[in-house]
């Protein structure tokens, strides 16, 4: 019966990146040329939600699904990394025109080209875990 209200949850945020146009990779290119504020307005309103939804969690002391309280861990310092990291992951969504998330909402869709791009984004899961070692973490 949990796992319903978390599906539930995951169709309702599908049709909300569909309606807002999220998921459009007209919309994407817009944003990477600098040509609308839409795209912007939506990533704002996101970190504006997960701010105040972690300011909620840790003030309240909110628990999970299961009783246990959430717990967040601090970030390690340094922040080489999260700049390859984010270079990487914006190539890859200006490349493809979709960040990993509305890859599962256009194939719902009926976008069926999207396969290659979920393939592409497993391949690189898979490679980034065979190289992760190697990595400066």
């Amino acid at each position: 019966m949990k796992s319903i209200k978390f599906i539930l949850i995951g169709f309702l945020f599908g049709i909300v990146l569909t309606k807002s146009e999220a998921v459009s990779w007209y919309r994407i290119y817009e944003m990477f040329q600098f040509q609308s504020f839409h795209m912007y307005g939506i990533i704002m309103v996101a970190i504006l939600v997960g701010v105040v939804g972690l300011q909620l969690i840790k003030r309240n002391q909110i628990k999970n699904s299961q009783g246990q309280p959430i717990t967040i861990a601090d970030k390690e310092k340094g922040s080489f990394r999260y700049w390859i990291g984010g270079m990487f992951f914006g190539l890859g969504w200006a490349l493809v025109g979709s960040c990993p998330g509305p890859i599962f909402i256009l194939l719902g869709a009926g976008f069926f080209p999207v396969v290659l791009v979920l393939l592409g984004a497993l391949l690189g899961t898979f490679f980034y875990g065979l190289i992760k070692d190697h990595l400066p973490h």
